[in-house]
């Protein structure tokens, strides 16, 4: 047996060996970046959509109180809607509130947690917000 074929028949199957191992070694980051980022983009879609109902709702209701109530209770509900909590709410409006021309703004934050992480540590990296503007009818 000649030197050559001595070492072609020692090489045999670490081909199979490397392929699972760099595999592993960078899919599995892979697929936890692209959980991180839908994780991400959820939370983003969420206070969109939060910040944009909750100023409409808000701008028909009655009281300034029911107003405000009404708002919470809309981010909080699309917030479960994703699947997320801890949303928080800032309401603001330029003159008294649900005055005929008043404008009222409404921007939602959220802490993002990390997948599989945050079960264990408070690893929020991201902080996603929207705000959302809605004038109130002068002629309601």
């Amino acid at each position: 047996m000649s030197k050559r074929a001595s070492i072609a028949v020692h090489d045999e199957g670490s081909a199979i060996v490397e392929f699972i191992f760099a595999s592993t070694v960078l899919l599995i980051p892979m697929i936890y970046l692209i959980l991180a980022a839908g994780q991400l983009q959820a939370g983003s879609y969420a206070v969109v959509g939060a910040a944009d109902q909750a100023a409409k709702v808000f701008a028909v209701a009655d009281t300034p109180a029911q107003a405000r109530s009404n708002a919470h209770q809309v981010v909080e509900r699309s917030m479960n809607n994703f699947g997320l909590s801890g949303a928080s709410t800032q309401i603001t409006c330029d003159l008294e509130c649900l005055s005929p021309g008043s404008i009222v703004t409404i921007q939602v934050s959220l802490r993002v947690q990390l997948p599989f992480v945050s079960d264990y540590f408070d690893a929020s990296v991201f902080t996603v917000d929207a705000a959302s503007t809605q004038r109130i009818d002068r002629f309601g």
